[in-house]
């Protein structure tokens, strides 16, 4: 088969390689379409992520498929031709964090890698837990946004935001228009700062009733906080940039006793400057949400079948899997694009 190989830094190629073999309780999945994310964009310029890869290794985590084998002992009503929808991901259930409820920290977290290619083993663990069922009015590109928006849904939990409150999202690149879309249809307010024009445009056509450029922050700290109530500042904001400077502006935009999720992690070993005293005097509560869990999965595939958010609203490219290669490099210069759709 056809798959896409992550050497290293900025070094992936399209090789021909094995049709991977399953075990028992494993199933063999023909690729329909993948999605290019910032998540592996950021793998694929560091040439490796310290949890979910390792080189040299098949890549890609974002994808629908059909059932093409299965092993003897996979059952659940799962058969060959189904359409499904693999995680890229799946817990032990038994470890402490697990007990806990907290499956995305996960002490045996499993991965699961290979999405560009025509053929993806799906591991047993994840078959038993996280592989779900496309209804047959969702699209297979609908179906496969789910992980990423599984993320988003979870921020959205975690954050506490509810209707009515106004909520700065601050970095407009897939991940954050999901928030933005979702936030709208769910009758918040939602203020959208970007980096360039065409993530403005997005925003404002997802529903922000405001969109400013990162590049005038100054000016629209101000912004921001004379578009809330008393010019408060906002009840939450959504960090997904990642970087020291958003993260500072995030504890700027929001109000006394609100919200900070820092949602985008920025690299190791990076410092960020925090004024204690706007947090212990303010009431600020900081957090960060990492990854989802199989609660939120199942979620964001509901989400997508009540029609809130469509592929459409976000992908406005696609290149055959031989492409790739390109597709990133495209990324890296900045060409605009919002999410690209990879066709095996």
């Amino acid at each position: 088969m056809t798959a896409a190989v992550l050497y290293g830094r900025e070094d992936v190629k399209i090789e021909r390689v094995a049709i991977p073999s399953i075990a028992e309780d494993e199933v063999l999945v023909r690729v329909r379409v993948a999605l290019m994310d910032g998540t592996d964009f950021k793998v694929w310029k560091q040439g490796f992520h310290a949890r979910m890869i390792q080189p040299p290794a098949l890549f890609g985590h974002e994808l629908a498929g059909v059932v093409e084998e299965m092993g003897g002992a996979v059952n659940g009503g799962v058969h060959k031709g189904m359409r499904v929808l693999p995680s890229n991901s799946a817990p032990c259930n038994a470890c402490f964090y697990c007990r806990k409820g907290q499956e995305n920290l996960c002490e045996d977290l499993l991965f699961n890698n290979g999405a560009y290619a025509e053929y993806i083993r799906i591991p047993g663990r994840i078959v038993r837990q996280n592989m779900l069922e496309i209804p047959e009015n969702i699209s297979f590109t609908d179906a496969a946004m789910t992980e990423p928006l599984a993320c988003v849904l979870r921020g959205i939990h975690e954050t506490g935001i509810q209707p009515g409150d106004t909520v700065a999202v601050i970095g407009c690149g897939p991940i954050g228009l999901k928030f933005v879309r979702i936030l709208s249809r769910r009758n918040v307010r939602v203020i959208a700062i970007g980096k360039r024009k065409s993530q403005i445009h997005a925003a404002e056509r997802l529903g922000a009733i405001a969109a400013f450029d990162s590049a005038e922050m100054e000016k629209s700290l101000d912004r921001v906080r004379q578009l809330t109530g008393g010019a408060r500042g906002a009840d939450a904001v959504i960090e997904a940039v990642g970087r020291p400077q958003t993260w500072e502006w995030a504890l700027h935009m929001v109000r006394k006793g609100g919200t900070v999720n820092l949602f985008a992690g920025c690299a190791k070993g990076t410092e960020v400057k925090v004024d204690p005293g706007l947090l212990h005097y303010s009431e600020i509560t900081v957090k960060s949400t990492f990854h989802h869990t199989p609660r939120f999965m199942r979620e964001a595939l509901d989400t997508i079948a009540r029609g809130e958010i469509r592929a459409s609203d976000l992908i406005n490219g696609e290149v055959p899997l031989a492409e790739l290669p390109k597709a990133f490099e495209k990324m890296k210069n900045r060409n605009g694009e919002l999410k690209t759709a990879v066709i095996p």
